[in-house]
């Protein structure tokens, strides 16, 4: 199996989150469907076929962060330098609108872009990797072309 590339903050959060799903939410669902069953009939009995329906959400997800844990390789930004690559925090201008904003290239299982997290999969980190500050960089989007310029690369 292909290693999954990750930064040790995106391997704590997935570790967290899949702590919480067997200590607190796995413990908590098995209570109420034991609490739904006590209410009689199970074939009318909503209770029931929701905790049961959590239930198969919360096996779901357990079983699905350890298998990206399982295949994790946690990589350390701040031993990295020079051009754009996984772990790079970039800070990109917007050459028509000027609009300035700052992502840091991670893995697939912990990006988030609203918190500035760029899947390395994605259009835009694809076109940086390789680049250098002063470099331009042309993305096609769904709503068209951009260009960006790299104002800034860091590893931290």
């Amino acid at each position: 199996m292909e290693k999954i590339p990750m930064t040790r903050a995106g391997h704590t959060a997935l570790d967290q989150e899949l702590r919480a799903l067997k200590t607190v939410e796995r413990p908590a669902v098995i209570k109420a469907i034991a609490e739904a069953r006590e209410h009689g009939d199970l074939s009318e009995n909503a209770e029931y076929h929701a905790a049961r329906e959590r239930q198969s959400f919360v096996e779901g997800r357990i079983k699905e962060l350890e298998a990206i844990l399982s295949l994790a390789e946690v990589i350390d930004p701040t031993r990295l330098s020079g051009s754009v690559k996984f772990g790079a925090t970039v800070t990109l201008v917007d050459e028509d609108t000027d609009e300035e904003r700052t992502y840091q290239i991670v893995g697939e299982a912990e990006a988030d872009i609203e918190r500035g997290l760029l899947n390395i999969k994605s259009p835009l980190a694809r076109a940086l990797i390789g680049k250098d500050e002063g470099d331009s960089v042309e993305v096609r989007t769904p709503g068209g072309e951009k260009s960006y310029e790299v104002v800034a690369v860091r590893f931290i």
